[in-house]
């Protein structure tokens, strides 16, 4: 099955969506006729894996619950080119895969991003939107600032992508991580905005707003950690030693004054905020030697895979 000389595979991770699945299946079937979709059905208790099949698309299982691992499992089983990945709640538009394959190809990219663009209301809830829209800022001041809408769940991936990518998100982080490993690796990378359409009935948002948020958070707290541990320990070894010369201060004007230093438990504590602050700073230092040489590993790990012809 090829589209334009290349393997496509369109990878779908599906939950309770017996509503929809069936519809999405067949959109990208007419989209991408040449296309193999593959439907990975995480633990549904309804119709999904029955409607899926029925439409024509390759049924797998993950039993371990959470999108992050139904990627890892699609990334480490399927081969092809290029991947299309893409919920299967039937809010984003098939129709324009082709359009998004096309550019895919024609720009030589490794990661193509699908800004969701809507006028319906309900489509995009707003504790969602601004969620959206704060977390991408955070990541876009860190990692880089080539895309406005990071989780959005329709990518078009490239091999050398998905089988660098190493996957250790559980749940709907995945997506942050996704956004990071293409930022971090300066791969070729683009956005176009494409139509996102609310719902159908019966159909609710697996995401959870406020847990979900907080473990998108929690995982950039540790992608900055693992990516840039000068900036984050250095930053607060930093910010340690401020706090131990303002602890100090009245302590330094008493002793010039009576050559005395009556606070005796404030001046340990100054100290010992400073060796602190200093040992966090040369922690810094020696881990971000070590990333700058895992990353490299990545990177050639990455270039060992022939690009798209």
């Amino acid at each position: 099955m090829a589209v334009n000389g290349r393997r496509v595979a369109v990878l779908i991770p599906c939950y309770n969506e017996d509503i929809t699945i069936g519809k999405v299946v067949e959109d990208f079937r007419a989209a991408l006729p040449e296309a193999q979709i593959f439907v990975y059905d995480n633990n549904s208790t309804d119709r999904t894996a029955e409607c899926a099949r029925a439409a024509g698309a390759i049924l797998r299982r993950e039993p371990r619950q959470g999108k992050g691992n139904v990627v890892r499992r699609m990334f480490a089983d399927i081969e092809a080119d290029l991947y299309v990945l893409v919920d299967g709640d039937g809010t984003y538009d098939a129709a324009a895969a082709r359009a998004l394959v096309d550019r895919f190809v024609d720009e030589r990219l490794d990661f193509l991003n699908a800004l969701r663009v809507s006028t319906a209301k309900q489509a995009y809830r707003a504790g969602h939107r601004f969620g959206n829209w704060m977390l991408t800022a955070l990541v876009r001041s860190i990692f880089g600032r080539q895309l406005d809408d990071m989780l959005s769940g329709y990518k078009v991936l490239s091999k050398r992508f998905v089988k660098s990518f190493p996957a250790m998100s559980s749940g709907f982080e995945i997506e942050t991580e996704l956004a990071v490993h293409a930022l971090e690796l300066r791969m070729p990378c683009a956005e176009v905005a494409t139509n996102y359409v609310e719902r159908p009935p019966g159909s609710a948002s697996k995401l959870r707003t406020y847990s979900d948020g907080v473990r998108i958070l929690a995982l950039i707290a540790r992608l900055v950690k693992d990516e840039r541990p000068l900036s984050f320990f250095a930053g607060f070894g930093v910010l340690l030693m401020v706090v131990a010369v303002f602890l100090s201060i009245p302590l330094l004007e008493t002793y010039l004054a009576t050559g005395l230093v009556p606070r005796l438990p404030t001046a340990v504590l100054s100290v010992a905020l400073v060796i602190v602050g200093v040992l966090n700073v040369f922690a810094g230092l020696i881990l971000d030697m070590t990333t700058k040489m895992r990353r490299e590993v990545k990177r050639l790990a990455y270039l060992a895979i022939p690009a798209l012809d």
